[in-house]
């Protein structure tokens, strides 16, 4: 068998020593793909000749590529994001704009670790473009964010056989403590409420208040997703419609089955984050006759308007029967909050106290799983639930009972 390491001489006497491999076929196109070496000494060539015959062997050799970092990410992000909502959607492609800006044009096979550490520095230094002042710096979260993603997206070239590794795993990520989640006390909500009574959008603040989120609020429709159930017929003892002093708890529900969420500057109507999004609340006396009166109110509100009226059929709509904006309602929350002389906390945070507060009331963390419409109960004890100082004193009792 003929050595396959050819000697030549250029045009200018200099010896070179030359071989090519057969590397297979292109993936894309089915063609048979070969590529050829040169290296100034036979030992070289003879070195690199075994390596990637090992490598063509065991089908580990990465052709060569000029598919760069952006081109990648097209094709990433399509099979990444397929099956999640817009909103998740914009949020993986909000993470890797840095990556496109700083390494877009880069071809992916030539990325190293140095070049992402400078693209961490940056971000870190200068790489806000919106959300806060153009140029100066990204807090921790985004540029972990920003990682993970591009980590993400490596691995999967990783496999592909695209890059040989995958450097981004190699790029340590800023430290980063999440702020804890402020809540309310039970007297707070208390509060909050008594002065939301007075509120056309009472039963709103309340189903907020309730655990829902603010875009399952705002997606609530009168005759698709609430339910008086009896509450709307006339009881037996007193024969009246809407009698609270007959209500049994839980006659009246809210259907979750879709939300009202802000996609990059649009609103959006979206079906729930899981299956576990889709969930039938029952509702207390409070709530149902919350409901009651929001339904009356804006029945009287359409005969006011007249033809002017949109009749959108949205539970929270404002007095002309248009939806109302998401970013309108969570910052009317916090103008209620302070009105109600109560801490200001932000709307989601309305979230994280009704769930505590459930689960301190001793609802059992199944339920106020569900309840949330999480698919994990661990997921809803280490987000959701929280312990105050105040809180302490329950364990000191619980003591002084154990020991007393």
């Amino acid at each position: 068998m003929s050595d396959p390491i050819k000697k030549i001489t250029l045009k200018d006497g200099t010896v070179r020593y030359r071989f090519v491999v057969d590397i297979g076929r292109d993936p894309e196109t089915g063609k048979r793909q070969q590529k050829t070496f040169t290296f100034d000494t036979k030992r070289e060539a003879r070195a690199e000749y075994d390596k990637t015959r090992h490598k063509v062997n065991e089908g580990t050799y990465i052709r060569p590529s000029n598919t760069t970092v952006g081109e990648y990410l097209d094709g990433w992000l399509e099979g990444a994001t397929r099956n999640l909502r817009v909103s998740s959607k914009r949020s993986y492609r909000d993470a890797l704009r840095p990556v496109r800006e700083q390494l877009g044009a880069t071809p992916i096979q030539r990325v190293t670790k140095a070049d992402i550490e400078r693209m961490v520095t940056w971000m870190e230094t200068a790489g806000r473009r919106r959300g806060g002042k153009p140029g100066t710096g990204l807090g921790p979260r985004s540029v972990r964010l920003t990682l993970g993603r591009l980590t993400a997206a490596f691995e999967m070239a990783t496999l592909e056989g695209l890059v040989a590794r995958n450097v981004a795993k190699l790029v340590k990520p800023p430290k980063y403590k999440p702020a804890k989640p402020d809540t309310w006390s039970k007297d707070e909500v208390r509060l909050f409420l008594l002065k939301a009574k007075d509120d056309r959008l009472d039963a709103a603040w309340r189903l907020t208040l309730y655990g829902l989120r603010r875009g399952e609020v705002l997606g609530l429709r009168w005759d698709e997703d609430v339910d008086f159930g009896t509450f709307a017929t006339q009881c037996g003892k007193h024969e009246v419609k809407w009698c609270v002093d007959c209500y049994v708890e839980g006659t009246a529900t809210v259907h979750v089955q879709q939300a009202c969420v802000l996609v990059e500057g649009k609103v959006l109507i979206v079906p729930p984050k899981s299956e576990n999004g889709f969930r039938k609340l029952p509702l207390d006396v409070a709530a149902a006759s919350a409901l009651h009166t929001l339904k009356v109110k804006q029945a009287e509100e359409k005969l006011a308007v007249g033809e002017g009226y949109v009749s959108s059929g949205y539970v929270v709509v404002d007095e002309v029967g248009e939806p109302v904006h998401p970013e309108w309602y969570s910052d009317e929350f916090g103008r209620l909050s302070k009105r109600a002389g109560v801490k200001r906390i932000v709307l989601h945070e309305g979230r994280h106290t009704a769930l505590s507060l459930m689960e301190k009331a001793g609802v059992p963390i199944s339920i106020v799983s569900k309840w949330a419409g999480h698919y994990d109960t661990a997921f809803t004890y280490s987000t959701y639930v929280h312990a105050s100082d105040e809180d302490l004193h329950t364990g000191t009792e619980a003591l002084g009972k154990l020991y007393g």
